[in-house]
């Protein structure tokens, strides 16, 4: 048979051309279904493919906003081909090339060693670690100054986000001095290890608060690094702002009544007894409720915090649990009015009543508010300098100290692992970097202001361990508040 002829070959042509098309195409539906389900099984801190925490439910996060290709390339690049290529000179610092000497730790760090304490005997195994993941929402290894994460659920908005930058912050600061150490972390409000349920076996789980009755670990919360979602700043550009605005009035020029401005509407008895307070000349009491919805759509202009310092008297009630309120409350340099609270975050056990603020009771609160009312309008020198005193405080509670404390926790916690903590395989490793490639335009600009850079000065020293300090912190904790407690009996 003789050769093909070129009319025969040229017709065979857009067939072969089509095949090969409809094949590249095949390859390349196969390639980005791949992709798409790879990404789609890929967790990350901005939320992807976590499921709301089961113990507090909340509307998912909804991604559908991004092109799906773009999706799955964000994903991809930011948890797989970032953190590699990352700059990593901030790890080769030193302590020892710090050129200054260390200060004094605040004596509230002497809760540190108290918190882990149930520890001390027994020490932290992987067991526990393990039996804490069925609490947390994700797991932290640090590891030769790096962090790797493991995602089990959703924290509510950025909480989960803006609590890990504030780790990575905490390795840029004191690079090559944060121990590898494991961890479980849940983002709720609410303490969940009872000390009655669990004193069998304490399991070590990290969070924002705490009680006398739990086991769980107090850690500083998200909003120092900032919470976008209601507008709020890192915490030192907040303070310096409440700060300003607290100096807009005198003393003497401010409205001599209590004020609190909240969301009501969280499962709070306490605070829903407190709009029953709501009555300038009766109880010396202005009670306001915060419509966060509303706020939103007034691009938050109503609900500065710089804005609610013209009020001799500030009102501290707690929430669904403890609330982030507290340190803006006490920045104001008013006269902070703490009903008795039942949580504690990681600083609030360093405050003093009559020092600091002043101990409201929940027992005919209103009675109490006026109480408090009457005293610093009659002594108004003394209120004055305690509002000043907790705000001189909460100054003191800059980042710096944030951080110190977060490094002294992390490394007495560390001391009590009785196993080498390694990376597990499902842990995938975030860095600045990584975690500014997944957050929204407005998360990235709060993030970004907080950026630390290696300290010139180690952490601050913690004291030595002396069991009776912290027994005679509570003893006398207790008698100022008894004080006051009979002074409003006399009274009425």
């Amino acid at each position: 048979m003789g050769a093909p002829s070129k009319a025969a070959s040229v017709a065979r042509t857009p067939t072969y051309i089509l095949f090969c098309l409809l094949a590249l195409v095949s390859l390349t539906s196969v390639f980005l279904y791949k992709l798409d389900r790879f990404a789609a099984h890929t967790k990350t801190v901005a939320g992807h493919n976590l499921e709301p925490t089961p113990w507090h439910l909340f509307p998912p996060k909804n991604f559908l906003e991004e092109a799906r290709h773009a999706r799955i390339y964000k994903i991809i690049q930011c948890s797989y081909l970032t953190c590699p290529y990352a700059n990593d000179t901030f790890f080769k610092r030193r302590h020892s090339e710090s050129s200054r000497p260390a200060s004094k730790c605040p004596d509230f760090f002497s809760f540190i060693r108290r918190d882990l304490e149930p520890w001390a005997r027994t020490m932290i195994k992987m067991d526990h670690i393990m039996a804490a993941k069925n609490f947390a929402a994700f797991r932290v290894v640090i590891f030769e100054g790096k962090l790797y994460l493991d995602l089990y659920y959703a924290c509510v908005q950025s909480r989960m986000m803006f609590t890990i930058w504030g780790l990575l912050q905490l390795l840029n600061k004191y690079p090559g001095m944060v121990p590898n150490v494991d961890l479980m972390f849940d983002c709720m409000d609410k303490p969940t290890l009872s000390k009655t349920e669990h004193r069998d076996f304490p399991l070590p789980l990290f969070r924002y608060c705490t009680t006398e009755n739990h086991f769980d670990i107090p850690f500083p919360d998200w909003s120092f690094w900032g919470w976008p979602e209601i507008n709020i700043r890192s915490w030192e550009e907040e303070f310096r702002d409440i700060k300003k605005g607290s100096q807009g009035r005198s003393w003497a020029r401010k409205w001599p009544r209590a004020y609190w401005k909240g969301n009501p509407n969280v499962v709070s008895p306490i605070r829903e007894e407190l709009l029953k307070c709501n009555h300038s000349r009766k109880w010396g009491a202005q009670i306001m409720r915060q419509d966060w919805g509303e706020e939103a759509k007034a691009g938050f202009e109503r609900s500065k915090l710089a804005n609610q310092c013209d009020y001799r008297y500030k009102i501290y009630a707690e929430g669904y649990a403890w609330s982030v309120s507290l340190k803006y409350i006490i920045s104001c340099g008013s006269l902070a009015l703490i009903i008795s609270p039942q949580y504690e975050d990681f600083f609030s056990r360093g405050l003093v009543p009559r020092k600091h603020y002043w101990p409201v009771s929940p027992d005919k609160l209103c009675r109490s508010i006026k109480f408090a009312v009457d005293w610093g309008n009659a002594n108004p020198s003394e209120a004055q300098a305690v509002g000043k005193a907790g705000q001189d405080f909460m100054k003191s509670l800059n980042l710096d100290t944030v951080y110190d404390y977060m490094f002294h926790l992390l490394t007495e916690y560390s001391k009590l692992q009785d196993f080498i903590p390694v990376p597990p395989p499902s842990a995938l490793e975030v860095c600045p970097d990584s975690l500014l490639c997944l957050a929204d335009q407005k998360q990235k600009e709060w993030l970004q202001k907080s950026i630390s850079f290696p300290s010139p000065r180690p952490p601050c020293t913690l004291r030595p361990t002396d069991a009776d300090f912290l027994k005679n912190w509570a003893q006398n904790k207790q008698r100022v508040i008894e004080d006051v407690r009979e002074m409003e009996k006399l009274e009425s």
